[in-house]
């Protein structure tokens, strides 16, 4: 049989070394041997000998979810062997934590990741009750973490002298260390008016960077 779907390119190879690589710009391959952690209803296949199971966030990280319809839904994966992970045809990319390093990132962006990561769902300080800003998870460690987008994300750098503000649904990440606050870009009378849709943005201010989405469609992290 002949066909450009059989491609090279297109074609899933034995792994060389555990943990993970990208399949192609719309799926992680991961090589299990121990076990590591995954985005709950991610999986889109396997081979070996895998057992997956669901995380629980804990009292704490299921009220943050119920109050803000973000969080970090989680299944773990043990055994030995190869899975494969995607979501909704969007963008992945492998982030390579080193000692010091901290990122910040939106739930419904993470994918799959390293257990040396260490991860908690955090409230976004001076954000208040900014809808899916509220709650984000926190990645410190070292490991590899790989960070699902819709669309190609625009990576901004932030300095101290030139804040960023970003819509909230937009964001996908930050770097741990910039100050956050929420940004109001409308009067009272246009809002009472209708307004553009724009009215409060996430704002950053630092040294580091922000990422976000070509997109502003609202997604809830959950099973799938």
């Amino acid at each position: 049989m002949k066909s450009d779907l059989f491609a090279s390119e297109n074609l899933a190879r034995p792994a060389t070394a555990p943990g993970m690589t990208l399949q192609n710009a719309k799926s992680v391959k991961y090589a299990v041997d121990g076990e590591m952690l995954a985005r709950q209803g991610s999986m889109v296949a396997f081979r070996g000998s895998l057992q997956f199971e669901r995380k629980g966030q804990g009292i704490g990280g299921m009220l943050k979810r119920a109050v803000t319809g973000e969080g970090l839904a989680l299944m773990t994966v043990r055994g030995q062997g190869e899975v494969w992970f995607a979501h909704q045809g969007g963008n992945c990319f492998i982030v390579d934590f080193e000692p010091g390093d901290a990122l910040t990132v939106n739930g419904r962006n993470v994918l799959c990741f390293d257990p040396t990561l260490s991860y908690e769902i955090k409230m976004v300080k001076g954000a208040g009750m900014a809808g899916g800003g509220l709650f984000n998870s926190l990645f410190t460690g070292t490991g590899k973490l790989a960070v699902v987008c819709d669309g190609a994300p625009i990576v901004i750098p932030v300095t101290a002298q030139a804040p960023v503000y970003v819509d909230t649904d937009a964001v996908v990440g930050w770097s741990a260390g910039l100050e956050t606050g929420l940004h109001r870009s409308q009067s009272a009378g246009s809002m009472i008016r209708g307004g553009s849709g724009e009215a409060v943005q996430l704002m950053l201010r630092g040294e580091g960077f922000v990422m976000v989405r070509p997109s502003e469609v609202t997604e809830r992290t959950g099973a799938h």
